[in-house]
């Protein structure tokens, strides 16, 4: 098991997630996201969050999202996800 975590930089948003869609098992590897490095996230970026916290339970480990910017749990929280995706 790889203790790396998955780390994304810059906007996530719609133009940026079908690139990491692609890579959406290498990203969700060792469970840990990290987003210290994203700058701002709209819907788009939030569903692949939720794809890839899916794609982690359906193997038995739950997604922990590491240094995600206020803005980014906001709008999550607006949109009831922050019941569903696990930010730490």
């Amino acid at each position: 098991m790889s203790t790396a975590q998955g780390s994304l930089q810059g906007p996530l948003g719609f133009a940026q997630v079908p690139q990491l869609l692609a890579r959406a098992e290498e990203l969700g590897a060792a469970g840990v996201i990290d987003l210290s490095g994203v700058s701002q996230v709209d819907s788009a970026g939030l569903a692949l969050l939720l794809e890839l916290s899916r794609r982690c339970k359906a193997a038995g480990r739950e997604l922990s999202i590491r240094g995600a910017k206020p803005q980014i749990t906001q709008l999550a929280h607006f949109f009831g996800l922050d019941q569903i995706l696990h930010f730490e």
